[in-house]
């Protein structure tokens, strides 16, 4: 390569790079992969290198993220400079980088490392002065942030006040998406024909850049923490001269350190511990894109110092990209149980991640105009969060012009029924449609449903085919001489089934709210209505304001909730339900137990924080989110908040997750189990 063809293309690479720093940090809204970023980046580092003569100090190479928007938060100096981090792909590259180490202090290695997880989420800054919190801000290109700090306390681990720490200090850390949050998010956006992101890390960027908190409150995000930027050197005065005891001491001072870390001596011992890591990838709440490798003597951090984008003691050994071409073959459509049609992908088969992938889901007809994508296309596939096969984007460039554009079918696949289209949603309304019916009685029979157990896929395909159901409702009034005889079910499996049909009449309103597939009630959800209103007679005269009321329900749901109620179809399933003996009512987990009393919760608990919540206002208890001298306890889990402190100044007593569940036996008789 010449000169001026590399000057051509070092430019084009800035340009580039600039456009998707720009869509990735301040829009949230990428449009490659990071494995194709590291890429662009890689190869301008290198003709950088080969040709210095084109070296700039305004090249992305140089700089950290991008400028925020100043019109959408305030911009916000982080007293300290943030920066990013340089990247290493192979070992070779990491012994690279300790002989870089070697010469610079001019001392043989190994050295000694702290490994840790590298979340892949939002870098955040945390203020504080005196202890309290000033503000939170994004980190921006390193300089400038976005200011956050509403939507930063949305997140109840991250602390409001501190003790015994410097009188100003900088808290840096990550707010991360986990994946099942990631996974649910996508779900409910789908199903509102709303546009998805594309990975965990987006949809914490978007989350924690929403103008409502309150939105952000429901996103689930989280958070973790592994650095100081003021206050460091105070710190380590106190006698905190490793990394490894920095992560230590920020746990001991109430912030949440959810990444995993360890200890490591020299480049073959940080192979070990991102080989470990690597093969448990997959069983991580978060999805992590590599390791961050750390020198752990803080004093060494100042004798080597920074370069103008990223510390010379660190760097991020990265995870290999499971990323994998192929072409699209075809798009078929898919009916759900609430009637909404899915486009799917056939794929010609590829193995990604352990498993052949030959389906992928198109989610909405915004995906498909988004993607632009087309039959016949080649496509980058990945998994989303590690779990869900999903187009990262169309190849554009290997396009022949025999590409065909989707069309969407008019009339339902599986009846016929003509489709309707509500905004970029396509539905079945035909209540008699046979996916609607296969699909709704899947769900009505799953675990956290109705648990009918001995009702699978199989055994319902029969029950359809051979007109034995049509509804949920008709399960009840199956008998044995119906079952026996149909594929491997025989005189006992029909008892079996017929038992357990029985039993589930009892499970209780929120779990029949939950198995009906009411729009956008899930678990939690379900529980909450069946908590405010007792009985599906009440539930089934409720207004827009009584459903608004809900905690979780916002107005959309409560909406699309208020018009199934009021449909007559759904009205005449309930009926038919109620006759045939399945109960309608709350179930009875010690009524007002614990009517009078109000809770707070901090920190981490073995259950999820909204069961929790949910139980205990079932029980009759109000749970609030701030500590007042009208709380009556504050319940403490793992790495708890400011909370705590306050609650020791105004004497509000407190409670470890065992000692709740001790109370609420002794109100309820009852286990915490059976209360769940």
């Amino acid at each position: 390569m010449t000169l001026e063809e590399a000057r051509k293309r070092v430019n084009e690479l800035r340009d580039l790079i600039r456009y998707h720093n720009y869509r990735y940090y301040v829009l949230a809204d990428p449009e490659i992969s990071d494995a194709e970023y590291d890429r662009l980046l890689r190869e301008l580092k290198e003709l950088e290198e080969r040709f210095p003569e084109l070296k700039s100090p305004d090249s992305p190479t140089e700089q950290v993220g991008a400028r925020p928007l100043e019109a959408t938060f305030r911009p916000v100096r982080h007293p300290t400079r943030m920066y990013s981090l340089d990247n290493a792909f192979t070992l070779d590259e990491v012994r690279a980088f300790e002989e870089r180490i070697e010469r610079a202090l001019g001392r043989k290695g190994p050295f000694a490392y702290t490994v840790e997880h590298k979340v892949d989420g939002l870098s955040v800054n945390l203020y504080y002065e005196d202890g309290v919190l000033v503000y939170g801000a994004t980190r921006g290109d390193g300089e400038v942030g976005e200011e956050v700090t509403q939507n930063l306390l949305t997140i109840p681990t991250i602390p409001r006040r501190l003790k015994g720490v410097p009188e100003r200090l900088e808290v840096r850390g990550e707010v991360y998406m986990p994946i099942a949050a990631f996974l649910r998010l996508n779900e409910e956006l789908e199903e509102r024909g709303e546009k998805i992101f594309k990975n965990p890390r987006n949809a914490a960027a978007g989350s924690l850049r929403q103008k409502d908190p309150r939105i952000t409150a429901k996103r689930g995000l989280r958070a973790t923490f592994y650095a100081l930027g003021l206050g460091l050197e105070e710190v380590e005065r106190e006698g905190v001269a490793t990394q490894f005891a920095l992560l230590h001491w920020l746990k001991e001072k109430g912030f949440p350190v959810e990444h995993g870390y360890a200890r490591a001596v020299g480049a073959e011992g940080v192979e070990a511990v991102y080989q470990d890591w690597l093969k448990k990838r997959r069983e991580l709440p978060f999805e992590a894109d590599g390791v961050v490798v750390k020198l752990d003597d803080l004093q060494l951090w100042r004798e080597l110092g920074y370069t103008a984008r990223a510390p010379r003691f660190a760097i991020a050994y990265k995870f290999p990209a499971e990323e994998k071409e192929t072409r699209l073959l075809d798009v078929v459509f898919q009916v759900g149980r609430t009637g909404r049609v899915t486009p799917v992908g056939v794929l010609e088969p590829v193995f990604l991640e352990g498993s052949e992938v030959s389906r992928v889901t198109l989610h909405n007809e915004s995906y498909i105009e988004e993607l632009d994508i087309r039959i016949g296309d080649w496509v980058l596939v990945h998994k989303a969060g590690g779990v869900i096969p999903e187009v990262l984007r169309v190849l554009k460039e290997r396009r022949t012009g025999k590409e065909r554009p989707v069309r969407w079918p008019e009339a339902c696949p599986e009846c016929g029924h003509r489709l309707i289209q509500e905004g970029k949603v396509h539905r079945c309304p035909n209540p008699l449609c046979p996916a609607k019916r296969f699909e709704a009685i899947r769900h009505f029979a799953s675990r956290k449903a109705m648990d009918i157990q001995g009702l699978g896929e199989k055994l319902i395909e029969k029950l359809l085919e051979k007109g034995l159901v049509k509804d949920v409702a008709d399960l009840y009034r199956l008998r044995k001489e119906d079952l026996v005889g149909l594929e491997r079910m025989g005189e006992k499996s029909a008892q079996n089934l017929l038992r357990q049909i029985e039993e589930s009449k009892h499970r209780g309103l929120e779990r029949l709210l939950y198995a009906l597939g009411l729009p956008g009630v899930g678990e939690v959800l379900a529980r909450n209505l069946a908590a405010k209103f007792q009985t599906m007679d009440r539930l089934l005269e409720a207004s827009l304001e009584e459903l608004l009321e809900v905690e979780e329900v916002g107005e959309l749901t409560a909406r699309a909730i208020l018009e199934t109620l009021r449909d007559p179809a759904f009205r005449h399933l309930v009926r038919r339900l109620k006759e045939a003996g399945v109960e309608m009512e709350a179930k009875e987990k010690g009524g007002e137990a614990l009517k009078g009393l109000t809770f707070v919760i901090t920190g981490e608990l073995s259950r999820p924080r909204e069961e929790v919540k949910a139980l205990l206002r079932r029980l009759g208890a109000k749970v609030t989110d701030s500590v007042s001298r009208k709380t009556s306890y504050l319940v403490v889990g793992e790495n708890p908040g400011s909370k705590l402190e306050k609650a020791k100044a105004l004497g509000v007593p407190t409670l470890t997750e065992e000692e709740l569940y001790r109370l609420m036996e002794a109100r309820t008789g009852k286990k915490a189990e059976e209360l769940v």
